[in-house]
């Protein structure tokens, strides 16, 4: 099945408080409720009730459920809005060539720091393991497509909280799991995850606490000086 018509006919893309919930929204709830335990605001018994639920919530909205009767719900700030991700880039957008291969075949292969991420990264690991590391990388397209492939092997992959994140794919015998990850910032990076797992793992998430400021600044100049280029010609 074609991937774009496979995102379009999902439908609407879902509610702020649909949306699965992440590590670092469960710590910010989680800190929340030890706040108002030091208050009296909970007792001890429903302190320990609601961490409970936090650790098992799935959604923002289940999340939201837990404090909702306390003040912190009513004095923050509102959410912002929620931005739909760009569509997946059309067929022959990102050339099928790999700007980078990472290969792990009986051994361990790693890409992180500060490093450019190209429009496609292929990851191949063989009764071995593969770790990409965004949180760091110089984003210099909006658009990246990783294609990850594990065969009796493990790759993991790490973003930055501050860029959308969606996964394509499947296990046979095996574990394929991207964790959803929606930036509000319309322009922000989207990495795409596809590929399968074969008697092995392939996972990706955002890396916890690790947000880069600059993202979009470089994502913008790299868009100002294309258009410089074609004003010049």
């Amino acid at each position: 099945m074609d991937l774009q018509k496979q995102a379009q006919d999902q439908g609407p893309a879902p509610r702020l408080a649909e949306l699965r919930a992440s590590d670092a929204d469960r710590d910010r709830v989680a800190d929340i409720l030890r706040e108002a335990l030091a208050e009296g605001r909970l007792t001890a018994d429903e302190h320990a009730e609601r961490v409970e639920g936090v650790l098992h919530a799935k959604t923002v909205g289940e999340l939201e459920a837990f404090m909702r009767d306390l003040p912190v719900a009513h004095q923050r700030p509102q959410a912002p809005a929620y931005t739909p991700v760009p569509p997946r880039p059309s067929p022959g957008a990102v050339p099928a060539e790999a700007d980078a291969n990472v290969v792990a075949v009986f051994s361990s292969a790693m890409r992180r720091g500060r490093w450019r991420a190209g429009r496609r990264l292929h990851a191949y690991a063989v009764f071995g393991s593969v770790e990409i590391d965004l949180s760091e990388a110089i984003f210099e397209y909006q658009q990246v497509v990783i294609k990850a492939v594990a065969v009796f092997g493990d790759v993991q992959i790490r973003v930055p909280e501050n860029i959308s994140l969606r996964g394509t794919g499947g296990g046979v015998l095996g574990n394929f799991e991207v964790s959803p990850l929606d930036s509000v910032e319309s322009d922000a990076p989207v990495v795409y995850v596809d590929g399968w797992a074969v008697l092995g793992n392939v996972e990706a998430r955002p890396k916890r606490g690790r947000l880069v400021a600059d993202i979009l600044d470089r994502v913008q100049d790299k868009v100002d000086r294309k258009l410089r280029r074609h004003l010049d010609r």
